[in-house]
């Protein structure tokens, strides 16, 4: 019974941020657009994030500082591979730093070319924020109590909980 009501105890938070890597550089951020809405524990947005915003209220302030464990994992070194350029899905010219999907499949993944030496190319699969200690500037604008379709559906349905969804 006791998990039966933290499950029904989870809420949708709606928030606005500013990202920014080590050095301070900003990285994202909402401001001018619309706020993130999600659904606690999930997984609508990084572990890091949903875990410090468990006790915001609406219209607190917060920084928040993010290890990388609690964002988008550690680099992997096994993540980063040479291919003959022959087997990439790019036509035409290629470049450090270029990112594309490394197959047809939607969920294939995003890579980026770190090192082009005659016809072989070195791709990273890592995430570009992997390794990387982020912080958000966020102002929690609105908290509820989810939706029972919510809770179901997995997901918020918006910032008042009642817009229509396909599942």
């Amino acid at each position: 019974m006791v998990a039966a009501s933290l499950f029904l105890m989870r809420r949708v938070v709606t928030f606005h941020y500013t990202l920014r890597d080590p050095s301070g550089r900003v990285l994202d951020t909402s401001a001018g657009g619309e706020p993130v809405t999600y659904l606690e524990g999930a997984g609508q947005v990084i572990d890091g994030v949903d875990e410090q915003l468990r006790a915001a209220v609406a219209g607190e302030k917060q920084r928040l500082v993010v290890p990388p464990a609690k964002a988008y994992g550690e680099r992997d070194p096994e993540q980063v591979q040479q291919v003959p350029r022959a087997q990439l899905p790019i036509d035409g010219e290629l470049h450090v730093g270029d990112q594309f999907q490394a197959g047809e499949d939607r969920f294939a993944p995003v890579v980026t070319v770190v090192h082009i030496e005659d016809d072989r190319v070195t791709l990273d699969a890592n995430h570009p924020l992997a390794g990387v200690e982020l912080t958000f500037d966020v102002e929690v604008v609105a908290v509820r109590r989810a939706t029972e379709a919510e809770l179901q559906h997995g997901h918020a349905h918006g910032g008042d909980g009642a817009a229509g969804c396909a599942e």
